[in-house]
């Protein structure tokens, strides 16, 4: 009993990891239930232990190259680097919360939190300090270990430089002494070139050892003394982190909604008692449009939301809904004519050169086409009725539906079509004729026909389309996004590639992880889908 039990558990996660695409996994879940143990140590160690050794190898060879070459923005960022760029971006994320946070607290909430901030600048002003103390014991031992490294060196070049000069000295005699000589016709011309090259040559060697010992003193000033790096590190997160907390008391003392409200009223009562107090109609009429203008401004405070900067996450957010805008209306498109061109050869005829022409179309092209015809349709879109009612939907209107959302999806639904219509047809074409011959005898209409037979049987095919699709739509989106500037990965990209600074380049790698995990996420979620709804014997349910 105990053994079928352990069978059936083993045989649910085996086929989950088959229906995910983990199946990698498979080996070790054997091997748990022991499985034929020397088999599955073998796949551990293929399918497993060699791929981790080699993203090892691969991240160590990263980490060993990088610092040797330069760019224009720095050194190269070491996988370190990269890590601590996620982990800024991450608290920026993390501040912005807290401070959408601290606009919307009313009352003794926010007198709560403002003391709790003041207390937490007390607490980080103290470590501030012990840590700038600790900066400048670092600064001296390493000024000390500096010199004691540089000093032998320095002495060792001082001397050269002394000998050299005696050669360059005894060189330039032989030449004056040969050029007198030859002055005299007791040396050849020969015999001054020589000398001349000879003192050129000393000169050179005197030259190349001094620069020799230069860049080694030169080289020793850049190497980093990680005691002292990891107390600037220490002291710039702590007095970025005392500045972020000042700016809380700021913003829950000064920027707060409530306190803008209150404020608000304040100026209202001030309105409503100079109009009670006003002896003229003229009077009386300009004060009561003060009253209504406050009214109205106390009604917009009132509903005021936090304007968040763009965070990577939103970005990530704003990226994600954009692609599948355009993955959904590419399916839309794709597999009506995709089922119409497995199932009628005249509209496969039709349509082969339509698919042809446009299927290798650079997405750059589509998005220009794109931007001018969304622009023609939209020209006041920050008052069209389109933007307003999806902007002020309570999920999606945090991402900002504008033009750019849109034909930037409209750029990934004509890239992203393809590959599904044409997987769509050629699934449909290859259903066995013995299928439609049954249907046939069976007197099956066509609606019948198409949600019995055809679709399911063109299914792994039409799902295959889809995936591709999505990766498609993915890729194009990002270069659509950095080119529009159209808020999303891409732009992020783009403007951190604009800074140009060593960060920046560090981001840029940080996003290039970013959207290749998204992208294998989404792959990941393609062949779930597949596995569930096949009939091809891969897994159809969990």
């Amino acid at each position: 009993m105990a053994e079928k039990t352990a069978d059936a558990i083993k045989y649910k996660i085996l086929r989950f990891l088959d229906v995910t695409g983990f199946t990698v996994f498979d080996p070790m879940v054997r091997l748990a239930f022991r499985e034929e143990p020397k088999k599955q140590l073998e796949a551990i160690g293929k399918f497993f232990v060699a791929p981790i050794v080699f993203v090892t190898f691969c991240i160590a060879l990263w980490w060993f190259i990088a610092p040797k070459h330069k760019t224009k923005s720095g050194e190269v960022p070491t996988p370190d680097v990269v890590w601590e760029s996620a982990k800024i971006n991450d608290q920026f994320s993390a501040r912005e919360k807290m401070k959408e946070s601290d606009f919307l607290l009313v009352d003794e909430e926010r007198e709560a939190t403002l003391i709790e901030v003041e207390s937490q600048i007390e607490t980080q002003g103290a470590l501030l300090e012990s840590l700038e103390t600790e900066l400048v014991a670092q600064e001296a031992a390493y000024s000390k270990q500096l010199e004691q490294r540089i000093a032998p060196l320095q002495a060792e070049l001082e001397k050269l430089g002394v000998l050299n000069d005696q050669a360059n000295a005894a060189a330039k005699a032989v030449v004056t002494e040969t050029a007198a000589s030859y002055e005299k016709d007791l040396a050849s011309s020969e015999d001054l070139l020589n000398a001349l090259r000879e003192e050129s040559m000393i000169k050179d060697a005197g030259r190349a050892t001094e620069s020799e010992i230069k860049e080694q003193i030169d080289a020793i000033r850049s190497d980093k003394f990680k005691p002292l790096e990891q107390a600037r590190l220490d002291v710039n997160a702590v007095a970025d982190e005392v500045q972020f907390l000042k700016k809380r008391v700021d913003f829950l003392t000064n920027s707060n909604r409530s306190i803008k409200v209150a404020e608000a009223k304040e100026g209202l009562d001030e309105n409503l008692a100079k109009l009670e107090e006003a002896t003229t109609a003229k009077a009386a009429l300009s004060q009561a449009k003060r009253v209504l203008r406050a009214e109205s401004s106390i009604e917009r405070l009132e509903e005021q939301q936090y304007a968040s900067a763009m965070t990577v996450y939103k970005q990530i957010q704003r990226s994600l809904f954009t692609v599948f805008v355009g993955f959904i209306l590419a399916a839309v498109i794709a597999i009506p004519i995709g089922v119409l061109c497995g199932l009628n050869r005249i509209a496969m005829a039709c349509l082969t050169p339509i698919i042809s022409i446009f299927k290798p179309v650079s997405p750059v092209v589509y998005l220009l086409i794109f931007q001018i015809v969304v622009g023609a349709f939209f020209p006041d879109p920050e008052s069209h009725p389109f933007f307003l009612f999806f902007n002020s939907l309570p999920l999606i209107g945090g991402l900002g539906i504008n033009p750019a959302l849109i034909f930037s999806a409209c750029t990934v639904a004509a890239c992203a079509v393809w590959p599904a219509l044409v997987n769509t047809a050629l699934g449909v074409a290859s259903i066995d004729k013995d299928h439609i011959n049954v249907a046939r005898v069976l007197k099956l209409g066509f609606w019948d026909r198409l949600t019995k037979i055809i679709i399911p049987s063109a299914l792994p095919l039409v799902f295959a389309g889809l995936r591709i699709s999505l990766g498609v739509g993915w890729m194009v989106l990002i270069a659509a996004e950095a080119l529009s500037s159209s808020d999303g990965l891409g732009k992020f990209v783009w403007d951190e590639y604009q800074n140009g600074s060593s960060f920046s380049f560090a981001n840029i790698l940080y996003a290039c992880f970013v959207v290749g995990g998204i992208g294998f996420m989404l792959d990941r979620m393609m062949i779930i889908l597949q596995r569930l709804v096949s009939f091809d014997g891969n897994g159809t349910s969990l």
